[in-house]
């Protein structure tokens, strides 16, 4: 049974002096219980597709046939952090939204921060004597956010 199905999709993009064809008659479909993958050169829609599977565009022209109810969610170009969560909050972030967030679960997020030298009783802890509880994903280098996306991602 196909999920989805991509029919004859183009998204063009105009400016004052140009238009770019991101999207041009793409034809796709999407079956149920099968792992796809996107690859392409900068440049060439694989956003652009996605933002248009997730509601976040609108085509130029063609349909999109969802043949059940599904949610569909994909990670952005640039590896990121919601800065706003704790580095804590974000390594479970991925389990609160499966509803996947048991003991069991947080105690191998707690062992994979621990492997990778970020022992997550120092992150809670840390800066407790400053009367802060956590540290926060804005308040990390771009090395340490790296890290902790290895870790989240």
């Amino acid at each position: 049974m196909n999920l989805i199905e991509i029919i004859n999709l183009s998204k063009t993009y105009y400016s004052s002096t140009n238009e770019t064809k991101a999207l041009d008659n793409i034809n796709i479909n999407v079956e149920e219980g099968k792992i796809y993958g996107v690859l392409g050169p900068s440049g060439c829609g694989k956003s652009t597709l996605f933002n248009i599977l997730t509601n976040l565009e609108k085509p130029t022209s063609g349909n999109i046939k969802y043949n059940k109810q599904i949610n569909i969610g994909y990670m952005m170009q640039t590896d990121a952090l919601l800065p706003w969560l704790s580095v804590y909050d974000n390594c479970l972030l991925g389990l609160k939204l499966t509803k996947s967030n048991t003991k069991e679960n947080q105690e191998y997020v707690n062992q994979l921060l621990k492997k990778y030298n970020q022992d997550p009783f120092h992150i809670q802890h840390a800066l407790t004597v400053e009367g802060v509880m956590r540290w926060y994903a804005k308040e990390l280098g771009y090395g340490e956010e790296e890290e902790y996306w290895g870790i989240t991602g």
